[in-house]
């Protein structure tokens, strides 16, 4: 109970200083926001992505949502985490820490507190963005958003976890930033979040299947795109089961990776 209680302090402290820094706000919280502005008013010409089956066309707003829903969520997860705790190594910060009181439990329950809470803010200021700036219909059915719930909790979870396995690969505090988002950008360009994913070569559907990424998004296509939309999709459907799988493998390997390389101090530095 005390370190759960740590925890939460914790995770007020690390909510604050996540929106103290200037960068980090624009690059993890509002980027998803920004490009989904821009890509919903650089193809707002382009017509109708399809139609729903009340009749109603499915413009780029509505098509690019989920895709900026689930990039929004890596980006809180893995590039955040991985970028802050590698910077937290490099500036002693985790050196400090570890000659206190503080568990490593209630350190981790800082950090995913934060990126939870975080995570949601965003969530919630792509859809009011989506809804009232470009008029995009949300789901009416209870199946779509518990579908919705799932997907975002298995996908927060996974990308927190890939986050702090991936902050032990860059060699510096410094070169954290360039070493991880060329990772999240590649991931986003290749995964269906820009260009419609059956569109790229098998050869690189295949590898971009392969990360969670890909899963995330097509989870989050199935909540807020019609159900013809699924015949679009590599598999011809929605797979959830693969959603749920994929996703699951990541999670489970991220927390091994976590809990075997974590370390207060670098010690191959």
């Amino acid at each position: 109970m005390r370190a759960l209680a740590l925890g939460v302090s914790r995770t007020r402290y690390e909510v604050r200083g996540y929106f103290r820094a200037g960068d980090t706000v624009f690059f993890t919280f509002l980027f998803p926001v920004v490009m989904l502005a821009i890509f919903s008013t650089a193809f707002s010409a382009s017509g109708s992505f399809g139609t729903r089956p009340d009749g109603t066309e499915v413009g780029a707003a509505a098509f690019y949502l989920p895709g900026m829903i689930a990039a929004g969520i890596l980006l809180s997860g893995v590039q955040n985490l991985a970028v802050d705790i590698a910077l937290e190594r490099g500036d002693g910060t985790l050196k400090r820490l570890a000659g206190t009181p503080l568990p490593v439990t209630s350190y981790f329950i800082g950090k995913l507190g934060q990126v939870l809470v975080t995570s949601l803010l965003q969530v919630a200021l792509l859809v009011l963005v989506a809804r009232v700036a470009f008029g995009v219909p949300l789901p009416t059915d209870a199946g779509s958003w518990l579908t919705f719930a799932w997907v975002y909790l298995l996908g927060i979870a996974t990308s927190a976890l890939v986050g702090i396995a991936l902050s032990r690969v860059p060699r510096s505090g410094k070169s954290a930033t360039a070493v991880i988002v060329p990772i999240t950008l590649v991931l986003q360009f290749v995964s269906g979040v820009y260009l419609p994913f059956t569109q790229l070569p098998d050869w690189l559907q295949s590898f971009a299947s392969v990360f969670p990424l890909k899963w995330l998004a097509q989870g989050m296509r199935s909540v807020f795109l019609p159900e013809t939309f699924a015949a679009a999709e590599a598999g011809g459907s929605w797979d959830l089961p693969g959603v749920a799988l994929w996703l699951v493998v990541w999670l489970v390997a991220g927390a091994v990776a976590s809990v075997l390389t974590f370390r207060w101090i670098r010690k191959d530095a």
